[in-house]
């Protein structure tokens, strides 16, 4: 298969909207990035439509195209039927003159590729003794049914697409010359790549409309009429049956739109339920008009977009040439692409690693992507999906990690909104204020466990109030309190650390040290009392002695 689709790497931003709308979930995430699984893409374009970082790109064929132009060849385009609706107000006149001006030798209608194609059909149905028919016109389809649906290969039309019938019938016409196919689709890439030498570029409506902005050539606003026109009909949801006889006795002729109606059918198809019918696929809603690239960049409008393709068809067939049923053969072969389906035990492995331990846990809700738990376990085994993509998972791993946190800090954490309603208490709080439920506070006002105060001034002001020491008075705590305001998350966050033991502590010191001083003090006092009497009685014996010593001086004097 072509490589149409490619990724741009830095864009992707693992939001899994694009496995969501794959419908055969062809994209394998690995290292925070989305790949396309190649073998496994349908090519039907939704990835490219929803992604909303753009991160999914359409290979660009204008180069291809501007090549062929300058090849010498003469490069005639088979413009698809659905341009009128794309280009609206712009009929095929108007677009051959200005594709002329990018130097086409001529502009055609795919639409006469369908008349060949349609013609081709009844022809089927008038002279082959064939069960079910189903149309081969939408590549996609035919991917479809060549890889996920091989038993109904056997239905599939044999016949070539009206882009390769078209440019089939040109290269016949007008031998020598080269074609470009211009429509609003994907897979018609691939196509042309598969099937060599029919068609020879592919080219979308955003590069048609690029290129000629580029060039500063204006589309012309000029709707031409064609009475031979009914095959302009095919682009719309059944299309090719409003073009058809349908006359044939005991057929049922139906049309089906969109990837998940068209698996739908063929699962009834592969259990025998479907007989004698003709089956009308495509795989856009609303069939090519809801084509990739005209849903990414023009504004769609279905019914709209349906009156524009019904006003402009005519009322009868393009006059062709049709070619021998030889000539439009188109052989389809099964794409093998299944990978090893996994034993019971390894998916409930992966299961077990998800969180899902019973069926309980399973939730199939599909935000990864894919349609239940079991799916997503056996991607992850093949390899296309990793465990983190399980959002209630992550989620539960998430909220089990930050309540193990916060329920088992020792600090206590008050969460209030701004309305100042409690949010969320964990145990450590409870403690501090002898709460023994949280239910018994969540969503009532602080003020019914708390002065608000501080929790008013910080969300007034903005300023956070860091290690601040508050004494609660009612349940006798001492707390250093520290307050912070997320105005993003419009919350704000208390953090209570109990110092209680510690301001106890400290004032039993405080008291130790002033009964310290107090007794130092004393002792002070005493000592300074007792030398003053020492001083005392030694200034007394001192005089005596001075006396006695005096008398004594005298006596021994007179003598």
């Amino acid at each position: 298969m072509a490589n149409c689709l490619t990724l741009k790497k830095s864009n992707c931003k693992n939001c899994y909207k694009c496995i969501r709308h794959c419908p055969v979930k062809a994209i394998r995430f690995s290292g925070n990035q989305a790949h396309i699984i190649g073998n496994e893409c349908i090519l039907c374009g939704h990835c490219f439509v929803v992604c909303p970082q753009n991160a999914k790109e359409i290979v660009d064929g204008t180069e291809k195209a501007r090549v062929l132009l300058q090849s010498g060849s003469p490069v005639v385009v088979s413009l698809a039927p659905s341009f009128i609706a794309n280009y609206e107000g712009v009929g095929i006149e108007s677009m051959r003159r200005a594709l002329k001006q990018l130097g086409f030798a001529d502009v055609e209608e795919t639409a006469i590729g369908a008349t060949i194609v349609k013609t081709e059909y009844e022809r089927m149905l008038r002279e082959e003794e064939r069960d079910i028919i189903i149309t081969s016109c939408c590549h996609s389809v035919n991917l479809l049914i060549q890889k996920y649906f091989p038993s109904s290969l056997q239905y599939l039309a044999d016949v070539m697409s009206p882009m390769q019938a078209h440019c089939t019938d040109i290269k016949k016409r007008m031998p020598g010359v080269k074609t470009v196919f211009i429509g609003p689709c994907v897979a018609k890439k691939d196509e042309a790549e598969y099937y060599e030498g029919i068609v020879d570029a592919v080219l979308t409506f955003e590069e048609l409309t690029n290129w000629l902005k580029a060039e500063n050539i204006a589309l012309e606003q000029e709707k031409d009429e064609t009475k031979e026109s009914r095959a302009r009909f095919f682009p719309t949801t059944g299309g090719v049956l409003k073009t058809m006889a349908k006359d044939i006795p005991g057929y049922t002729y139906v049309a089906l739109d969109g990837v998940e109606n068209c698996i739908a059918a063929l699962k009834d198809i592969e259990s025998g339920k479907i007989h004698k019918c003709f089956i009308e696929m495509s795989a856009c809603v609303g069939s090519c008009i809801g084509g990739p690239v005209m849903e990414k960049y023009h504004s769609t409008s279905p019914i709209k977009d349906y009156i524009t393709i019904a006003d402009y068809a005519g009322e009868r067939d393009f006059e062709v040439e049709q070619p021998a049923a030889e000539y439009l053969k188109k052989n389809f072969t099964a794409i093998e692409h299944k990978l090893a389906q996994p034993s019971e035990i390894e998916i409930m492995s992966v299961l077990r690693q998800m969180g899902k331990f019973k069926p309980a846990d399973e939730l199939n809700c599909g935000s990864c992507g894919y349609n239940s738990c079991r799916e997503k376990a056996i991607a992850i085994i093949q390899g296309k999906a990793e465990s983190s993509m399980c959002l209630p998972f992550l989620k539960d791993k998430a909220e089990s990690f930050s309540d193990a946190i916060v329920n088992n800090t020792p600090n206590g954490l008050l969460v209030l909104n701004e309305n100042l309603e409690v949010q969320q208490i964990n145990k450590a709080a409870r403690k501090i204020m002898n709460i023994r439920n949280s239910s018994d506070v969540l969503g009532e006002p602080v003020i019914r466990i708390l002065d608000p105060t501080v929790f008013v001034q910080v969300k007034n002001s903005g300023r956070n109030v860091i290690n601040q020491r508050t004494y609660l008075a009612e349940y006798k705590k001492y707390v250093e309190q520290t307050v912070v305001y997320a105005s993003d998350s419009r919350i704000l966050i208390g953090i209570m650390r109990d110092i209680t033991d510690e301001e106890a502590d400290r004032e039993k010191k405080a008291r130790i040290n002033k009964q310290t001083v107090e007794v130092a003090d004393t002792v002070v006092e005493k000592q300074m009392r007792i030398v003053q009497e020492i001083a005392s009685l030694l200034g007394e014996t001192a005089a005596e002695t001075k006396i006695a010593l005096t008398k004594l001086k005298e006596s021994i004097g007179d003598e």
